[in-house]
């Protein structure tokens, strides 16, 4: 059932920053892919960009919750899709995970549907279900035969109002919840390193802090600390309902009022901005752990989007992630992995889209005769050869027109449609900001991209992680908890 996005690599992190659910989606959600050479030319998308925002239905309950319905007749299904805007960034210490832990126990029961019956009817009907929690947002979603949404909305408005919280039922899920964390965290040496990067990283954002939480707090959680979150965050007007699919506005809109529309709304608590302060100086920090090779990640602080339409530099930044990283032919890949062949695998990642504060995130695998300072230092000099030496006109041009035609692409899912919209509404931006975004990476030139290449890159602003290998010893691989459906 649920679905925490814990990242298990720096490379990883731009995903669950940004979209949070590739693991659900479809693998067009990973970034920018190449257009096929044989898709027709009248199925290409416009040299103007998409009309991605025209259309959507657009409503606000009397109890504050939005509903956003974006018409797609192509098959008779329907993605719906509930997003509250809480997750692992709002926590506080002693209760670090219980976002992930709610999202749990909302499979287990409200006062009229036992524990899993919510996933067995839901099934029932021929859709499917899941969950997922993030450092900016909760959410849930099901894909379903579009007849039958009425009574996926009726199920989901319940458990916004009326869940239960068996003792008995906590006690089991939260021992699936740490056996998830020994799991995708302790028993994986990457994503140890990244938990560290992120630790270190930051000293006052609450974005240090792991999604799936520090092991002694979920040690420590009990049903009263799972239920004080749910009674403070869980509210429509804390609430995004989106729906896409085969289906109209006005019809989700009548539905949404007989359902989510009758849930009386409560106040919110107050949000403390916990603003990180300025780095001053290089961090630096190891990881012991088994592993069969050596890893390092860097993290540059960088400047995230706030403003779609004042911002540059974030858009510049996010061109400079994939002129590294977009593809087999991204600089990173091309020189450092075939051509000096100082490493076996490389990546880069940032999040344009976020709550919190922003990472620029390089990562490697040195290869054999190599280790992790040469795969650092030639990580850097990429970046230094761009701030040097700027980017070629028709390269960027090919970078972002890839770009540009995997953002669009991605759309033919239901399912990304919906995503795409949730996490620009959660986030403080507008659906209709979509194709917006897209013209502003369009517009980027290589000034801009040279420009942030030699800002942002220095050692003031940078944390990086090394990972030294530890003996294997042979321990065996864990299976996944039962109740988890994790990647």
């Amino acid at each position: 059932m649920p679905l925490a996005c814990t990242a298990s690599s720096p490379g990883m992190s731009r995903i669950c920053l940004a979209w949070a659910f590739v693991a659900i989606v479809t693998a067009a959600l990973l970034g920018a892919c190449a257009l096929p050479a044989s898709v027709p030319a009248g199925m290409r998308p416009a040299a103007s960009g998409s009309t991605f925002g025209v259309g959507v239905f657009e409503r606000t309950l009397p109890n504050g919750m939005k509903v956003i319905v974006r018409e797609d007749r192509r098959a008779p299904t329907v993605v719906h899709l509930v997003l509250y805007r809480v997750g692992s960034m709002d926590e506080v210490n002693g209760t670090t995970g219980v976002a992930h832990v709610l999202e749990h126990m909302m499979f287990k029961g409200t006062k009229t549907v036992p524990a899993g019956e919510f996933s067995r009817r839901v099934a029932a009907l021929g859709g499917r279900e899941n969950a997922f929690t993030t450092r900016d947002y909760t959410g849930y979603f099901q894909q379903i035969g579009s007849r039958h949404l009425p009574e996926v909305m009726r199920l989901e408005a319940d458990r916004m109002s009326n869940l239960a919280f068996a003792a008995t039922e906590f006690d089991r899920e939260i021992k699936v919840v740490m056996e998830e964390r020994r799991l995708r965290t302790e028993d994986r040496a990457q994503a140890l390193v990244y938990e560290q990067l992120m630790s270190s990283a930051f000293t006052a954002s609450p974005y240090r802090v792991p999604v799936i939480g520090w092991m002694s707090d979920l040690e420590s959680m009990r049903a009263g600390d799972a239920a004080a979150w749910y009674h403070r965050w869980y509210t429509p007007s804390n609430a995004v309902l989106v729906v896409v699919g085969d289906v109209s506005g006005e019809e989700v809109w009548r539905l949404a009022e007989r359902s989510y529309g009758r849930i009386a709304p409560h106040a919110l608590p107050e949000r403390k901005p916990q603003t990180e302060p300025p780095q001053r100086g290089l961090r630096r920090a190891w990881v012991e752990a088994p592993a069969e090779n050596p890893y390092v990640t860097l993290g540059f602080k960088v400047p995230r989007m706030v403003d779609v339409e004042r911002d540059t530099e974030p858009f510049a930044l996010e061109v400079l992630s994939a002129v590294l990283d977009a593809d087999e032919n991204g600089r990173l890949t091309r020189d450092i992995v075939r051509g000096s062949r100082v490493a076996n695998q490389v990546g880069a990642g940032y999040g344009l889209v976020a709550r919190g504060p922003a990472l620029f995130v390089l990562d490697g695998t040195p290869a054999k005769g190599h280790d992790t300072a040469d795969v650092e230092q030639a990580l850097r000099a990429e970046i230094a050869r761009i701030a040097r030496d700027g980017v070629r006109d028709d390269e960027l041009r090919r970078i972002k027109n890839q770009y540009v035609a995997g953002e669009i692409y991605k759309r033919d899912s239901i399912m990304a449609q919906a995503m795409e919209i949730g996490n620009l509404e959660i986030s403080g931006f507008s659906h209709g900001d979509a194709d917006r975004i897209l013209e502003r990476i369009r517009a980027v030139t290589p000034a801009e991209v040279q420009a942030v290449a030699g800002k942002y890159f220095g050692d003031d602003a940078l944390t990086i992680v090394t990972l030294l290998p530890q003996p294997l010893d042979g321990r065996a691989t864990r299976e996944a908890p039962a109740g988890a459906r994790h990647r």
